[in-house]
């Protein structure tokens, strides 16, 4: 793979006219080094066969835990429910209280409210509570409709906002809509940080995944995210790879870092596993914090903290030993 992935001409401070009209921004996209993707997945294949011994497992398993944002984005979510999800993230192994919380709890606009009292309920005050919204799962709905779901989530105490970009907008190749998009949503978001979902089984392309990364880096966002997980193709190795490249090179010619945030089909702690090697290999240890890099995920955790008990103990306990979300 190549190591510069940023356009010849995105030296830092060159940046601030690529979106001055839309045949600026087609250009600069389209400017972009096209993906060679033989070499990405042969790349992210071999990053995956990497071995992590037991001290630094046990390091990884506790940096991955730290990494979560614990989510339920389900239509029968109840206040109960979500009280529940954030004593499990303020205190994901009862019977170890060294076992780290997690990054966040992520839940829909009408539950931010909830969250965040039941968060200081538990003083976990460290823990953010992340609201999708701009309608998703499909990003289908006008732009004042997207705005207000975004203030209400903030007014209600989301501390992250992950919306998602029109990706039929995006397809159409009419990228200033969707660049002008992001920075309305961000300005919405006031003191609260932007991820922005590419849904990257919908695009289709390595090139247009690319292409998203640097159209929402700089329209401002803070964190770009793979998915909703809400479809059939969501997080993958490949993809997340080429996000990382992205957030790397974007970081060499601006100086500003954006995090990244795979969501969707991560399960096991192997899976973590080897994307917390992705992230080492490709973007540095910089982007090895919850600050730059998290997992949305619901059933990850468990699995972690089945593995974290087997290090300690020697005994792999199984599901029922852990509470289920």
């Amino acid at each position: 793979m190549p190591t510069d992935a940023a356009p010849r001409n995105a030296g830092r401070g060159t940046l601030s006219d690529v979106a001055s009209s839309d045949a600026a921004l087609r250009r600069f996209l389209h400017g972009l080094p096209g993906v060679d993707a033989v070499g990405l997945e042969a790349r992210a294949a071999s990053l995956g066969t990497r071995s992590i011994k037991t001290t630094a497992k046990a390091y990884a398993l506790d940096l991955a835990i730290s990494m979560i944002d614990l989510t339920t984005l389900e239509g029968a979510d109840t206040p109960g429910k979500v009280r529940s999800l954030c004593a499990k993230a303020a205190r994901p192994d009862p019977a170890d209280r060294t076992a780290p919380r997690v990054a966040a709890v992520c839940v829909y606009p009408d539950m931010a409210a909830t969250a965040k009292r039941a968060l200081a309920d538990l003083g976990a005050d460290g823990i953010n509570v992340a609201s999708v919204a701009t309608a998703f799962p499909s990003g289908r709905a006008a732009l004042p409709v997207k705005l207000a779901d975004t203030r209400d989530a903030v007014a209600a105490g989301a501390d992250e906002i992950d919306m998602v970009i029109d990706r039929g907008a995006f397809l159409a190749g009419r990228y200033l809509a969707v660049f002008e998009e992001i920075q309305e949503v961000k300005r919405a978001c006031g003191d609260a940080h932007l991820k922005v979902i590419f849904e990257n089984g919908e695009l289709a392309t390595y090139d247009n995944i690319r292409r998203a990364s640097w159209l929402a880096m700089l329209a401002g966002a803070d964190f770009i995210k793979t998915s909703t997980g809400k479809v059939s193709v969501n997080a993958t190795p490949p993809g997340t790879l080429l996000m990382l490249e992205a957030v790397r090179d974007f970081r060499a010619a601006t100086g500003r870092q954006v995090g990244v945030k795979p969501a969707g089909g991560i399960r096991t702690a192997k899976d973590a596993l080897k994307y917390l090697v992705l992230v080492n290999e490709t973007a540095g240890s910089d982007w090895l914090s919850p600050d730059w890099f998290r997992f949305g995920a619901s059933s990850l955790l468990n699995d972690l903290l089945m593995q974290r008990q087997k290090l300690t103990t020697g005994r792999y306990s199984g599901p029922d030993y852990v509470t289920v979300d």
